[in-house]
């Protein structure tokens, strides 16, 4: 059994963000400042009472008479309380014999096209640290995009009127870099541990190593992108911001409208109709937070019993990644044209340059771990390669003229259909697709759009060809007659 060491980073970087933040605060008061004093308050509580409620949720702890653990939730010394109650749990393992263990059957990464099923045995023990680890994974998340993303903002946009880094500002940007950083992180594993639970996965230190560093850059690079703007166009910030925040807030509502799917039920038997409706609002409202300044590896799709979706979307991403880089270069050329005397003292161009280079390093340390470090490559129906070249090709036809004479023809209207195309992939090359509906095609569906049009195209061509050919035919008889 492993050493529950996620929890004790998630509960370290929580007390000390926490602690850092409230020094801070007192400092501000003492100087004057209410209105930052009020904000890093706010940016501290808020993200601290949800997840509070968060982990009171997911261990159902209103359904079991435990008032001490509640009143220490009210507190806000909940994931302090849950960290020991993971180190004791770990603890005891081994020396009380459990009365009742569960079989669980996951599958092995496929080597050379099979993948065998292994049995284990699960314990109560184990089975309550898996609990933990899962609440304190998507805690993580929750204090790093509501809590400590707009705090770092608020803290750096501080320092650039200040002109000015203390002591008390920069440990509390420091750790709230590395919560972002780490709640990025938990993101990523808890989105591939969700895509591929039937699998066995084992995330390697050089995937971890990639994953951070390129969240690292990417992060760094957009808050001080947005720090930089509003810097100098405070009232234009606001519309560019509850832009971003209202386009990735109302997508998967949109998506669920033009599906014409059922309310989602499964959530919490307990929950009525309201209550499902505002864990969904929070959901998305999570979801938009993480997009606002980084690709979110969980995708929410509300139309799913798990309301998570399981495949891998490579032409979303590419859009994603090509609108946030012109965003990030828009919003930097606007700096540099209304950049006043303040800003003297800094090389601009090299800035700029800098800032984007920053964030190009960042897609490339993405594209190395889904290429060579990502834990189930192997069960991808597309590579990397494969998907961002169809995306790139599906925006080229995009581009050119539709007439007749500009539409680019490939192999497969020449070739004949192979009688194997109708046939099922493995399970294994087709897990990721299982869950893919028309508004959300999977990494392929560039191509199986183009052999759609191929094959209609194909056939019309086989039709007039057969049809001549008949006609001939006819033709040479009656003559013969």
């Amino acid at each position: 059994m492993r050493l529950p060491s996620s929890i004790f980073v998630s509960v370290s970087l929580f007390t000390a963000e926490t602690t850092a933040a409230l020094y801070l605060s007192s400092t501000y008061r003492s100087a004057g400042d209410q209105i930052w004093q009020g904000l890093t308050l706010l940016f501290t509580l808020v993200p601290s009472v949800l997840v509070q409620l968060t982990l009171t949720f997911i261990h159902r702890d209103l359904s079991r008479d435990r008032p001490l653990v509640l009143l220490l939730h009210i507190l806000q010394l909940g994931p302090i309380v849950r960290c020991l109650e993971a180190f004791c749990i770990y603890g005891s393992v081994g020396s009380v014999e459990e009365p009742y263990v569960s079989i669980t059957r996951k599958k092995q990464m496929p080597r050379g096209g099979q993948s065998e099923e292994v049995e284990r045995q699960v314990g109560q023990a184990e089975g309550k640290l898996f609990t933990h680890r899962a609440a304190f994974a998507r805690t993580s998340v929750i204090q790093a995009f509501l809590g400590s993303a707009p705090q770092l903002t608020l803290q750096l946009y501080i320092c650039v009127l200040q002109q000015g880094v203390s002591i008390g500002r920069g440990t509390l940007m420091v750790i709230s870099l590395l919560s972002i950083v780490y709640g990025a992180l938990r993101c990523n594993i808890l989105a591939i541990k969700i895509k591929y639970d039937d699998y066995e996965v084992d995330v390697r230190p050089m995937a971890y190593l990639c994953i951070f560093l390129w969240r690292s850059f990417e992060i760094a690079t957009r808050v001080v992108v947005l720090v930089l703007f509003s810097s100098v166009l405070q009232l234009w910030v606001l519309p560019v911001v509850l832009l971003n925040f209202l386009v990735f807030f109302l997508y998967p509502w949109i998506l669920f409208w033009q599906s014409h799917s059922p309310f989602p039920e499964n959530i919490e038997k307990t929950l009525t109709r309201v209550g499902t409706t505002i864990v969904l609002c929070l959901l998305t409202f999570l979801y938009a937070g993480i997009n606002m300044f980084c690709w979110s590896a969980v995708q929410v799709k509300l139309n799913d019993p798990d309301l998570i979706n399981k495949s891998q979307n490579w032409y979303r991403m590419a859009v994603y990644y090509m609108v946030r880089f012109m965003e990030n270069a828009s919003l930097l050329l606007l700096w540099y044209i209304y950049k006043t005397d303040f800003y003297k003292f800094i090389c601009a161009p090299l800035l700029v340059l800098q800032l984007l280079v920053a964030y190009a390093i960042a897609i490339f340390f993405m594209l190395v771990f889904y290429q060579f470090c990502h834990p189930c490559r192997r069960l991808f129906s597309s590579s990397m390669s494969q998907g961002l070249w169809d995306c790139s090709s599906l925006l080229c036809l995009m581009c050119s003229p539709a007439s007749p004479q500009n539409r680019p023809m490939g192999k497969s209207v020449l070739a004949p259909v192979s009688p194997t195309t109708d046939k099922e992939p493995p399970t294994d090359r087709a897990h990721d697709s299982t869950s893919d509906s028309t508004e959300d095609m999977p990494n392929d569906t560039t191509y199986d759009m183009l052999n759609d049009t191929i094959y209609d195209t194909s056939n019309e061509v086989g039709n007039n060809i057969r049809s001549g050919i008949n006609g001939d035919i006819n033709h040479s008889v009656s003559c013969n007659v």
